[in-house]
């Protein structure tokens, strides 16, 4: 017969599985501002931009939802350190899903500035959707290397990143050569930002491969230093 304290423990085991489930399923949400994102950017259509600003209230309404749901769960069942290990990440990887939301908000961002018609420049979309196609990879592996708990797909991420990085100094060099013209220039400074967005969105789903290593051995370990310069601006 199941004691009382067998069936707190079953149903705090049975919240933190949903809380990961719930967890997993903000990359949907984060893959569907990134689909309509690059959308926006290569039909430059400030109305789908705006819908993607809108939408991100869906992210950060699930980055609450889970954080203080695990906060709750380290609060009140003195988790073991297995488990302990797995809330930890997913408060990490949480955040992560709500800061590449927000990435996707900033290019979205940037639409509207150039207007409706900008002096577009078709090498430097080609690179950024590119990069685009390369980061919505990064997202799906990220979410099935922390399902499975599998570090040697999560440290796979890092040379997926290390493309994205390269096409993001790409679009640093074409941007120096897209000549003297100040509106086009303008432009084209205005899609680097969009560029180095999708570069940090990369840089998250190696944060999350990187949570994975933790939860699977119990050690931190940083795959790379994203922090260092990618050959493009880097913030101040």
């Amino acid at each position: 017969m199941a004691t009382a304290g067998s069936k707190i423990r079953v149903h705090y085991q049975e919240e933190l599985f949903e809380l990961e489930d719930q967890a997993m399923a903000g990359f949907d949400f984060v893959l569907s501002a990134l689909d309509r994102t690059m959308e926006a950017v290569e039909n430059q259509d400030i109305e789908l931009a705006q819908i993607v600003m809108a939408d991100d209230d869906k992210i950060d309404g699930r980055y609450l939802e889970v954080h203080q749901g695990l906060v709750t769960l380290l609060a009140t069942q003195s988790p073991v350190a297995t488990d302990l290990r797995l809330i930890a990440a997913l408060l990490h990887v949480i955040k992560n899903i709500e800061r590449m939301g927000d990435q996707c908000v900033n290019i979205c961002k940037l639409i509207p500035v150039v207007g409706h018609e900008p002096p577009v420049d078709p090498t430097m979309v080609e690179t950024i959707l590119e990069m685009g196609t390369k980061v919505r990879t990064q997202l799906v592996q990220a979410r099935k290397a922390f399902t499975d708990r599998d570090p040697s797909l999560a440290r796979n991420l890092v040379a997926l990143d290390d493309e994205v990085d390269a096409l993001n100094r790409s679009c640093f060099v074409r941007a120096i050569e897209i000549g003297d013209e100040p509106d086009r220039r303008e432009w084209a400074m205005t899609m680097l930002l969009a560029a180095r967005a999708l570069e940090r969105i990369g840089d998250n789903t190696v944060d999350v491969g990187e949570q994975v290593a933790f939860v699977v051995t119990g050690l931190f370990e940083e795959f790379e230093d994203a922090s260092a310069p990618t050959g493009g601006p880097t913030p101040g």
